[in-house]
């Protein structure tokens, strides 16, 4: 049995519902997969702040990441990575998100010496979050390992 083959107008109108169906398709599954998963009240920063970077991680009372985020992750690049407006930075992109998923009060656990320690808290304060409390669970070393000997000269 010979088919009838359609002409290109046709075929344009058939195909061309299907287009849009399937390119709504994936908007809609990405903006679903964007919404946060549960509504969270309070939470904890993990802050880990060196010479040359500041990483942030958002965490849920257990432990559970919601959100990171680190000034290289941003686009600094170099020394500019561990300067405190980096890390304010940092603290405004993780204020954003905790905001999406309705976090109100949060705790603060610092690690590290760097520049970027405060900045964080500050920029998370500035967008209305209530602090609970900070730990700074710094790691110091019991005495180091064994220094080198004297030069002889």
């Amino acid at each position: 049995m010979p088919t009838k083959k359609k002409t290109t107008e046709e075929a344009d109108k058939v195909v061309a519902p299907e287009k849009e169906a399937a390119s709504s398709a994936p908007a809609a599954a990405l903006a679903a997969s964007k919404a946060p998963k549960k509504k969270i009240s309070s939470a904890t920063i993990h802050i880990q702040a060196t010479f040359n970077n500041t990483k942030v991680v958002l965490t849920d009372k257990s432990g559970n990441t919601i959100a990171w985020s680190s000034s290289g992750s941003l686009g600094f690049k170099g020394a500019k990575k561990g300067t405190p407006f980096a890390a304010s930075k940092v603290g405004e992109v993780l204020a954003e998100k905790a905001g999406a998923a309705g976090i109100k009060d949060f705790d603060v656990v610092i690690r590290g010496v760097g520049s970027g320690r405060e900045a964080v808290v500050r920029s998370f304060m500035a967008r209305g979050f209530e602090l609970s409390g900070i730990k700074d669970e710094t790691p110091v070393p019991h005495n180091g390992p064994k220094p080198k000997k004297p030069r002889r000269v």
